[in-house]
């Protein structure tokens, strides 16, 4: 191809925005007068690497970016974007979309906060049924959405994605805690070598099934029975398998990952409050005996008599990245944390699920050493108004309230309460906990090793997705980190924030991957607003962008962020959802850890 001076020179002006390794290759070419599918016009383009925004135009091609820089072509659709940022679609690296965007795909709570791409399978539970299982619930899911339930592992799962094409695109984790519940079962004990053995070839299956990692929650059963070491067993299956496992010698037993494992180990710790510095120190001891990248979810300081510890928590991450771990977390922009209601309960009380924390109620020893738990945990919380309960099916009355004022109303004593809507729902009730601090919370999202996630579900105003009182995180999370700590508070700038959002956790996760040489057209990188990479993008106004949604209202759509694109389809326009959806499953390089 013969390219003259002033296309040479425009192009050579464009590298300075996208990269040149970004503009060799077949996607680059010198296009006629012809229509691009999309153009978005006068944007102040960030870029996803933490540089400062620019002015540009974007032109999209199928589900592909471009061009970017001064677009004199036109394009079949064009938005004028003067005024607003337009950065790589947001990238929720903790997220329980799950399930739910199969229910409605049209992930009203996710889309239009900007969110593209739903990391799930989160904090050791992913999906791993039986056939009898899935044979249940699919009479179930039927029964209540309409929908079959055709999907019984991570494989499956993905290819349901792809079938369903919701609003978003969705990767996963496989979970730790499934896994050994398939395996060793709900037993408080280590799992034996052959047990071990088994759930290392049902990892290394989930990760030929397109699984981008391994997640780990070590405060719910029967993830909390695992030991380090199978931790770290297991975790050795993420591991390139061109780095000899053997190749720790010099060390002295570390194993130092380098480059970043292909696949990341993420984790729940064990505890979060007043062992929570213990916990950190056990992840990053998976990471340097397992010589893997290592992810701490959520990461906080629960509790105000822990507050204190952020800092600790903080230092002690940065120390193990200097001495070679490869180590990050993510953070949540709430006080708050979500979870069920039985996480209220210790571990020990909950094995063998809730028919065996009901006995252990009743019974003389265990049953006031359970209580005492309890009440001492709602002392870390300050009250047992800290407690609001988000979902509860068989007790509609509790939804959206905390749990000092219905015992107050109804004359009876919290804790009794507490029991009684357990009871009441088979164990299954959702609550929020408000125990964190606002200082601290601003200091870790705005930490170098940072990202940004909710830890939410997807939900709607309307449908089977609305008859819950969630956390407003599922609606929120990325517009109020914009705009509370980005905007209002300072606490991070916007290129940062944005760079949290996007580049950071695709390369965290391998969706950054490799552009030069090879099959191109093969591969599908997300995180970074250049040429060849997935037509994923928001655009936000940096002066309006808002969360509306609170813990009282949470089904509240943010404010601030008029057009989504996802592989190239405007699925968010002038602030309206078109309808039109182009989610796709989002897979993991397989295990060969030769990364496209």
């Amino acid at each position: 191809m013969v390219i003259d001076r002033r296309t040479f020179l425009h192009h050579s002006a464009v590298l300075g925005v996208a990269g040149a390794a970004e503009l060799s290759g077949p996607w680059v070419h010198v296009r006629g007068r012809q229509a691009h599918d999309l153009v978005l016009r006068n944007a102040t383009v960030f870029d996803g690497t933490g540089g400062a925004g620019i002015e540009a135009d974007v032109g999209i091609d199928g589900d592909r970016i471009t061009w970017v820089g001064t677009l004199r072509e036109r394009g079949a659709v064009e938005l004028d974007l003067r005024g607003l940022a337009l950065a790589p679609g947001f990238i929720d690296i903790h997220s329980h979309a799950d399930q739910n965007v199969l229910i409605e795909p049209r992930a009203e709570s996710r889309i239009r906060q900007g969110v593209t791409t739903e990391v799930v399978g989160q904090d050791g539970s992913s999906i791993l049924y039986s056939e009898e299982a899935r044979h249940f619930l699919d009479t179930q899911w039927m029964d209540r959405y309409g929908l079959p339930f055709d999907f019984t592992d991570v494989g499956s799962f993905l290819d349901r994605v792809d079938r369903t094409r919701p609003a978003v695109n969705i990767a996963s984790m496989a979970g730790h805690g499934t896994i050994r519940g398939a395996v060793v079962g709900g037993a408080d004990r280590p799992a034996s070598p052959e047990e071990l053995d088994r759930m290392r070839a049902m990892l290394v299956e989930a990760l030929q099934q397109g699984a981008v990692g391994l997640s780990a929650g070590l405060e719910y059963t029967p993830g909390a029975f695992g030991t380090t070491d199978e931790l770290i067993a297991l975790a050795g299956e993420l591991r390139d398998p061109r780095v000899p496992s053997d190749e720790v010698a010099a060390t002295g037993g570390v194993r130092t990952p380098s480059p970043p494992s292909p696949f990341l180990f993420a984790a729940h710790m064990r505890n979060e409050d007043d062992r929570l510095l213990a916990a950190i120190e056990e992840v990053l001891n998976v990471g340097r005996g397992a010589g893997v990248s290592v992810h701490i979810s959520h990461l906080k300081a629960q509790g105000q008599r822990n507050w204190w510890k952020a800092e600790i928590a903080l230092q002690m991450i940065d120390a193990a990245a200097a001495d070679g771990v490869d180590v990050t977390f993510d953070r949540y922009p709430y006080v708050a944390y979500a979870t069920g209601l039985t996480s209220l309960f210790p571990p020990w009380s909950r094995e063998g699920g809730s028919r065996r924390l009901f006995e252990r109620l009743e019974a003389p020893d265990d049953g006031p050493r359970v209580v005492r738990a309890v009440r001492d945990k709602i002392a870390l919380l300050g009250d047992w108004n800290a407690v609001q309960i988000t979902s509860s099916g068989a007790t509609p009355w509790a939804r959206g309230r905390r749990l000092g004022d219905l015992a107050e109303e109804r004359g009876v004593d919290p804790m009794d309460l507490t029991v009684q809507l357990l009871r009441e729902n088979g164990g299954s009730v959702g609550m929020v906990g408000f125990g964190m601090s606002e200082e601290n919370t601003a200091r870790f999202l705005a930490h170098d090793r940072a990202m940004v996630a909710s830890d939410g579900g997807a939900y709607a105003p309307y449908g089977p997705l609305s008859g819950s009182s969630p956390h407003p995180r599922g609606y929120g999370t990325f517009p109020r980190v914009l705009g509370h700590y980005v905007r209002e508070r300072g606490d991070l700038g916007l290129a940062d924030a944005v760079a949290k959002m996007t580049l950071r956790p695709a390369r965290r996760l391998g969706l950054a991957r490799d552009l030069s040489g090879g099959d191109v057209a093969s591969v599908q990188p997300r995180g970074r607003l250049a040429p060849r990479y997935m037509a994923d993008l928001v655009a936000f106004d940096p002066g309006t962008v808002a969360d509306t949604a609170t813990f009282d209202d949470p089904h509240g759509y943010p404010r601030g962020i008029p057009h989504v694109v996802v592989n190239g389809v405007l699925t968010i326009r002038d602030g309206e959802h078109t309808g039109d959806l182009g989610g796709r499953a989002v897979r993991g390089p397989g295990r060969s850890g030769l990364l496209r």
